[in-house]
């Protein structure tokens, strides 16, 4: 693993972990909050970032949705503020994995 960040205290034997299993990560290292984690070990992160408009020299605010693999060593719930960082292809929509908690709710 390349990311420099602390092994979480519980123990998983999920494939798709980065810190059990055998999941490199690579690329880019995001935050967001955990707004659905109803999916058997699937999250859906919220970012929020402002957009400039330059017709009204104004920011606006706006949001995407990422989903995120969730090892089973981390179970983040809803509300949880989370890092992910980006992976290889886990499913047709998964492409990051939760790698840490910031904020627990």
């Amino acid at each position: 693993m390349a990311l420099s960040l602390r092994k979480p205290k519980g123990t998983c034997t999920d494939p798709e972990c980065p810190f059990h299993g055998r999941l490199s990560v690579r690329g880019r290292v995001l935050d967001g909050l955990v707004t659905s984690a109803k999916m058997d070990k699937t999250a859906i992160i919220r970012r929020d970032h402002l957009q400039y408009m330059p017709k009204f020299k104004r920011y606006e605010r706006r949001h995407s949705h990422i989903p995120a693999h969730n090892p089973p060593c981390i179970s983040a719930k809803e509300g949880d503020r989370v890092n992910i960082a980006e992976c290889r292809p886990i499913s047709k929509t998964v492409s990051f994995v939760i790698v840490g908690k910031l904020e627990e709710k």
